[in-house]
């Protein structure tokens, strides 16, 4: 995957209008883009993509739905997910959130009925433009243990070890846990064995680095969290897969038949994306196409929607 040399994005996030290209950016992977936010520089560092089936990755949606909101899939008829991680930086210091999937190249299979092909690998390139290399992370913290997001820190390095050798792992207690291989989640026993001598688990509301607090939200996994990040009391929530796609700020009770408790999956979502609409605070999908960076709008009728950052 090829990307476009970063350029940064700057905002008031109460005061947000919609990208004129936001069509094209429903239907194409993410690039690399930056926001400042306070003191902090945060960054959306690309390693790859997948496409999601739509019926089968949303399992409550129906045929009309698909018709009404086509202008959310690609030429395949896949909803295009991103794959990166979050790079925040204070200063020298440095945390990413999320590791992508590493060098793994998947093609598309018909007969899978959640996802089609999967690339991954770009995410050191993608590092090195942003002027970091994996020893400058002091930490990585990880939403959750699917192998989408833990890619790259259970990868090994050339030389046999970690590829972030200076970086401990943060994992919110209840999903370390319950860690465990799957294959659904592309996840190896490996993996996770690699991971291990790195990993400090956290507890909710754990501060892992300056202005950066876990809050775990579970649903999607036993122990999945999100991220609470401050700075010049502005706050940006890294919502991990609380949400895949930003159809589900307006329709929070699609949840993802991946999800491990689908029904609190949904509680979670309509929670957050209530917030989000009060505060006017950002967020940040991960798997949001090309529009990762946004604000949740509210109408007069009640009816949520996802606003990209232009």
């Amino acid at each position: 995957m090829t990307t476009a040399h970063p350029a940064t994005e700057t905002t008031d996030p109460i005061a947000v209008v919609a990208a004129p290209d936001a069509g094209q950016r429903l239907r194409r992977p993410a690039r690399f883009r930056s926001i400042r936010l306070g003191e902090l520089t945060i960054s959306y560092v690309p390693d790859g993509a997948v496409g999601l089936a739509p019926r089968g990755w949303l399992p409550d949606t129906t045929a009309e739905d698909w018709t009404v909101h086509a202008d959310h899939l690609d030429e395949n008829g896949y909803l295009v997910a991103g794959i990166g991680g979050l790079l925040v930086e204070h200063g020298d210091r440095a945390l990413l959130i999320d590791t992508g999937i590493g060098p793994v190249t998947v093609p598309d299979d018909p007969g899978n009925p959640l996802i089609g092909a999967i690339t991954g690998g770009a995410l050191l390139e993608n590092l090195a433009r942003a002027g970091r290399a994996p020893h400058d992370i002091e930490a990585v913290a990880f939403t959750h243990l699917h192998g989408d997001h833990i890619g790259w820190a259970a990868h090994p390095a050339v030389a046999g070890g970690p590829v972030f050798t200076a970086a401990d792992y943060y994992v919110a207690e209840a999903e370390w846990a319950q860690r465990h291989p799957s294959p659904e989640h592309a996840v190896t026993a490996e993996m996770l064995e690699l991971m291990s001598p790195k990993v400090r688990t956290i507890a909710d509301g754990v501060e892992i680095f300056p202005g950066v607090r876990a809050m775990v939200a579970a649903g999607h996994t036993a122990g999945h969290t999100i991220y609470s990040i401050i700075s010049a009391g502005r706050r940006l929530l890294a919502i991990g897969d609380a949400l895949h796609t930003p159809l589900q700020v307006r329709y929070p009770q699609w949840s993802s038949g991946g999800d491990h408790n689908r029904a609190r999956s949904a509680r979670e979502r309509r929670g957050l994306v209530d917030d989000l609409a009060a505060t006017g605070d950002l967020a940040f999908g991960n798997h949001f196409a090309d529009v990762v960076f946004g604000t949740v709008a509210r109408n007069d009728a009640g009816e949520t929607s996802w606003v990209p950052l232009p």
